[in-house]
């Protein structure tokens, strides 16, 4: 991994809200040798069963969920501004269509045998520890439902311990 280094998962300094709703984030898996992502702005960072970790949503219709349930692990990438439109484009189009990577222009790397993007100015490895469709009669706040799910189209939510964190070096 050059250009980054590892940091534990305490001495992340970030503000979470702002990495996730405002700059967004990559979810990238693999299955069959195939490695695909999507762009997530849902998510969250805790602590859960005495481990640190990361939660996400995912629609059953993102070709990427397919990936992220056939792998015990995924990345989680976070880029720097520039990558925006990237990420935009990532989010609008799906894997199944089209070779959405490869025209992003962004690099595939491993961590182990986890995917991730060399482009990214953080990098989180998740593994999962819990998966679970929401379901509309466990909404306390009824509304949420009419609204985030007009469809039916009810995330599944992954709770994954956070396995290692890399950080990109400045440039000196």
């Amino acid at each position: 991994m050059d250009n980054f280094r590892e940091i534990k998962p305490e001495y992340l300094d970030k503000n979470v809200f702002h990495l996730i709703n405002d700059e967004w984030m990559l979810i990238t898996a693999e299955k069959d040798n195939k490695v695909n992502t999507m762009t997530a702005s849902w998510g969250g960072f805790g602590i859960m069963w005495n481990k640190k970790v990361t939660n996400i949503v995912v629609r059953p219709q993102r070709y990427t969920k397919e990936f992220i349930d056939s792998s015990e692990t995924y990345s989680l990438c976070f880029f720097d501004k520039e990558y925006k439109k990237t990420m935009a484009y990532l989010g609008s189009v799906s894997g199944r269509d089209e070779e959405k990577i490869e025209k992003s222009n962004l690099t595939v790397n491993y961590i182990d045998d986890t995917p991730y993007f060399k482009e990214a100015n953080m990098v989180i490895i998740c593994k999962k520890l819990y998966a679970q469709k929401m379901k509309p009669e466990c909404f306390i706040m009824t509304e949420l439902d009419n609204i985030n799910y007009p469809i039916k189209d009810y995330h599944t939510l992954y709770i994954s311990e956070i396995d290692k964190i890399y950080v990109k070096e400045e440039n000196n």
